[in-house]
């Protein structure tokens, strides 16, 4: 397996210098964040990439509609140059709530916002002088008063084959989430071999599976809900299992939704089980064409986040 990713911070534990510092020699390769309404996605990478020189650091993702095109260049060269050929950029176009409620920016043409902001970046990280008008929005005159040494890697949020193809077109690779195994192979199918595919896996390492399936329910309800992942479940076949689950959450019954959602749903999108399933589990998902699984353990209170990181390791696989 060539590549075994963790997401940083680890959920309910702020960044542990210690922590981080060990994940090379546990066998991580890679150290990706998360941008929702905790951690910004570039600190925590700015701390690893001294605490950890080995690893390779990526955000996933930071939305391109709550910073202007220009600070996000400039956060991305920072970055960019404290870990030369080990930062990558991951980008998209996040949802209405993050970007209009949280942000007061404005979700439009995401599509469009993405792939703009994906060509105003390679532009500006190569050190031109950009002055273009985009579909989205317009720049004049920007040019980084330093660019890196080494310009990053861009990778995009991508759900559906329009993006994903976009991703394969035009980016370095492809980040997706809230996926199966099996769906690994419908989404592969839609970007060509060479495209890096990378995927945030929820896991749960636990036994008890009434447990993990009532925690898991709560967070599918809330993130399947969300119009772009129910279009991705849709397109991925799950439209009619979650019909009931969508209908409850239209009509602000927030319980009968949970509720709603089938035991297997949770069995198909949650990695759980003990240390030993949950990673052959991960591995399903690389024979079926996932480059980089970015581990994003979920702590019960069963056992000390820092022993799950550490038992789910590839080197004990």
């Amino acid at each position: 397996m060539d590549r075994w990713g963790i997401t940083i911070p680890y959920f309910g534990q702020g960044l542990d210098r210690e922590l981080v510092g060990e994940l090379p020699s546990l066998g991580y390769t890679d150290a990706w964040s998360a941008e929702v309404s905790g951690n910004d996605g570039f600190t925590p990478l700015v701390l690893a990439a001294g605490w950890a020189p080995e690893l390779r650091l990526g955000t996933a993702i930071v939305p391109v509609s709550t910073r202007g095109p220009g600070l996000l260049a400039m956060t991305a060269a920072t970055l960019a140059d404290l870990a030369p050929e080990r930062f990558v950029l991951g980008i998209g176009a996040s949802s209405p709530v993050i970007v209009e409620r949280w942000n007061a920016g404005e979700f439009s043409k995401p599509y469009a916002r993405t792939r703009d902001t994906l060509r105003f970046l390679r532009a500006a990280l190569a050190g031109e002088k950009v002055t273009e008008k985009y579909e989205t929005f317009e720049i004049k005159g920007f040019k980084l008063d330093q660019a890196p040494r080494v310009a990053p890697k861009i990778v995009l949020a991508a759900l559906r084959p329009r993006m994903l193809r976009l991703a394969a077109a035009e980016a370095d690779g492809a980040i997706t989430n809230w996926l199966s195994p099996e769906d690994v192979r419908k989404v592969r199918a839609e970007i060509d071999e060479g495209t890096e595919l990378i995927a945030r896996l929820f896991v749960i390492v636990s036994e008890d599976a009434d447990r993990v399936r009532a925690l898991a329910k709560r967070m599918l309800a809330a993130y399947l809900t969300v119009p772009v992942y129910a279009a991705f479940h849709d397109w991925l076949g799950r439209g009619d299992v979650l019909r009931p689950m969508h209908e409850a959450w239209a009509a602000n019954d927030r319980q009968a939704a949970v509720k709603a959602i089938p035991d297997e749903v949770v069995d198909q999108l949650i990695v759980h089980g003990d240390a030993a399933t949950c990673r052959a589990r991960i591995a399903e998902y690389v024979a079926n064409g996932l480059n980089t699984p970015v581990l994003a353990p979920i702590p019960t209170g069963e056992t000390p986040i820092a022993q799950i990181v550490r038992d789910l390791a590839p080197e004990r696989a």
